[in-house]
């Protein structure tokens, strides 16, 4: 194929591992690569002609804050400003999680010098890579939770262990949460267990997309999830769990019927060095139900 051939880069630009995405001025999206579509869920056709805020990505910062529209937007302020930026945002996946991607944006600008669009290349972000290998590993050792792609208890079980043995042996920080879906059962009694299953999915991803590549996110049963979060610093915890709950309240799964939308009740702890695996889930336990007493959709911590 010529190299000089339009055709050539958008095969080229087409087979990237890396999301490509190009909009307009009016942050409508002109093109969109097969890894933005294997990143996000969305189908090219699906996205081209609409813009990233129309209910298709979403784009949130850490803390759960929605980007788009609005002059929070990246790439707005990209084409505004003429200058490139890196950016780690959160996107929505077809399925309603967030998905953590580092984003670069450039501006495009036409023979004139005048900018008529932006050009995003987005990627995994190293705790994601982490999550897909540590997958890997689980489904070798029968500690995978097949509904979620989570560790299950088991797993908790030997990871909470190991760390709290970190903690006795050298003084590493540990923090734990307990994590519990607000109103559950109104979504599978009203919804049916299917997008109660997918409810559940999104909820998974999403939690596990919020956290570093070190942490663990574990399906604990039923609607409850638990964290452990090694090296969190005491007076961080609240903060972190604080920036999970805004990233699940913001996710939306979309579902006959219309947009599904959960949140989270949270606890947390700082583990302390006479804890046992059931002292500290008994501690976390208890502060995550204050948060359900709170009326939910809050975060509870004992740092």
């Amino acid at each position: 194929m010529d190299e000089h051939d339009p055709g050539f880069f958008k095969v080229l630009l087409d087979n990237l591992f890396d999301g490509v995405y190009v909009v307009d001025t009016d942050r409508r999206i002109t093109y969109f690569n097969g890894g933005a579509e294997r990143l996000t869920g969305f189908a090219a056709r699906e996205v081209v002609g609409r813009c990233c805020a129309d209910n298709v990505l979403m784009h949130t910062d850490p803390d759960g804050t929605l980007l788009c529209p609005g002059e929070l937007c990246p790439a707005a302020a990209v084409m505004r400003e003429g200058v490139a930026a890196v950016h780690e945002v959160f996107l929505r996946h077809k399925d309603g999680h967030r998905v953590g991607v580092l984003t670069r944006i450039a501006p495009i600008r036409d023979s004139a010098g005048a900018v008529v669009g932006a050009v995003e290349v987005f990627a995994d972000n190293s705790a994601q890579l982490a999550a897909a290998e540590e997958i890997e590993r689980l489904e070798r050792l029968s500690m995978l939770d097949t509904l979620t792609g989570l560790g299950n208890r088991r797993f908790a079980e030997t990871v909470l262990a190991g760390r709290l043995g970190e903690l006795r042996r050298y003084g590493w920080p540990l923090a734990v949460g307990f994590v519990d879906i607000d109103h559950f059962k109104e979504v599978n009694d009203g919804r049916g267990h299917g997008v109660g299953d997918a409810a559940l999915r999104m909820v998974a991803r999403t939690l596990l997309g919020g956290v570093r590549g070190s942490d663990s996110v574990v399906r604990w049963g039923g609607e409850e999830f638990l964290l452990v979060l090694p090296g969190v610093e005491a007076g961080r915890l609240g903060e972190l769990l604080e920036k999970l709950r805004r990233l699940v309240e913001s996710s939306a799964l979309e579902a006959e019927g219309g947009p599904v939308r959960v949140t989270i009740s949270l606890g947390g702890t700082m583990a302390v060095a006479g804890d046992t695996p059931e002292t500290l889930l008994e501690r976390v336990d208890a502060l995550m139900y204050e948060s359900k007493r709170a009326g939910g959709n809050h975060v509870t911590v004992n740092e």
